[in-house]
């Protein structure tokens, strides 16, 4: 196979519907070894149109060129009460990526 599995977790805040049935926020990626592009990605947002929401603004970047596009486009985009927590998972995320093997 040519591709990763990395994920990234990060708490909720309270009073979030994912609160009830998760005590964390998880983000996984499905990424190509070669080039560090995120091919898939997933998170555990309560909501289906949430979780698109956030594998459309991942897929398709590359984590050799960092995290700080992505982290700049969740800021802009999502204002939800889980902004913080996806923050924080997706740099939990990168910093797994980063601790692979080259």
């Amino acid at each position: 196979m040519n591709t990763l599995f990395i994920a990234g977790h990060a708490k909720l805040p309270a009073g979030m519907a994912a609160k009830s049935i998760y005590e964390t926020l998880t983000i996984t990626a499905e990424i190509d070894k070669k080039y560090g592009v995120m091919i898939e990605v997933n998170c555990t947002l309560a909501t289906e149109h949430g979780r698109q929401y956030i594998a459309n603004l991942l897929r398709g970047h590359s984590l050799r060129d960092g995290i700080d596009e992505p982290l700049e486009e969740l800021k802009n985009g999502y204002f939800g009460k889980a902004g913080n927590a996806l923050a924080s998972a997706l740099k939990d995320l990168y910093k797994q990526y980063q601790l692979l093997p080259v």
